[in-house]
């Protein structure tokens, strides 16, 4: 058997919204389950096609037991700063970003979350790629941002 990270009974902390990927019964494949920043117990732990170790994790205020990938997991003791984004959702700007004083992103210019840094001072921020700005990626403060319609799971936590 793989090393695990954590054993049963610990505490733990998911950093992903997780949603059913067909496997939850009694939910349309796609239907949020368990929102980011939420701390449920180990309580098995296997594995998926022989090289993922996924642990079923009880998120008792969800009333939800669900299998995680072991990278959607941290302590729940472990340093946690909320965030309103994740990784894939569409964003745009709240004004205009500029680099070297010249803008490069208009206010308005929808873009995609490519990674959450949660390990800046003070503030979460993101890496966006904005379609006016083909091939390039910018890292964006949280508060330069606000969500497009149908952004998915909102609110921190």
């Amino acid at each position: 058997m793989m090393d695990t990270r954590w054993d049963l009974g610990e505490s733990v902390r998911l950093i992903r919204n997780v949603r059913n990927d067909g496997t939850y019964p009694g939910l349309e494949t796609g239907a949020p389950l368990v929102r980011r920043g939420s701390i449920g117990f180990v309580i098995d732990v296997g594995t998926f096609l022989q090289d993922q170790i996924i642990y079923s994790v009880n998120f008792l205020d969800e009333g939800k037991i669900v299998g995680c990938r072991e990278e959607e997991l941290i302590g729940a003791e472990e340093p946690w700063k909320p965030s309103l984004f994740e990784f894939s959702e569409k964003v745009r700007s709240t004004k205009g970003l500029s680099v070297g004083g010249v803008v490069l992103v208009p206010c308005g210019a929808d873009g995609e979350v490519i990674k959450v840094i949660r390990d800046t001072p003070g503030v979460v921020v993101y890496h966006i790629h904005f379609g006016c700005l083909p091939g390039r990626v910018l890292q964006i403060p949280e508060d330069a941002l606000e969500a497009t319609e149908g952004g998915g799971y909102r609110g921190a936590k």
